[in-house]
């Protein structure tokens, strides 16, 4: 499974924040890129856990578009 991760500096916080659009806005942060998306594939794992495989994989009917708004 792919998913995209958003890496930003926070200027307030002193750290970069990492954040999933796909998965519900699920975010971590770090001192570091490496970091933050270390921690965001972490939580990301927590989150996705108790779900069966089966959920996580598209239906072999499943298309992918992107839409430009």
């Amino acid at each position: 499974m792919k998913v995209r991760a958003i890496v930003e500096w926070d200027s307030v916080t002193a750290s970069f924040s990492a954040t999933c659009p796909e998965l519900n806005f699920i975010s971590s942060c770090g001192d570091t890129k490496a970091e933050a998306l270390a921690n965001l594939q972490d939580a990301i794992q927590l989150m996705l856990e108790p779900l069966p495989d089966s959920l996580l994989e598209p239906s072999s009917g499943a298309e992918v578009f992107a839409l430009a708004l």
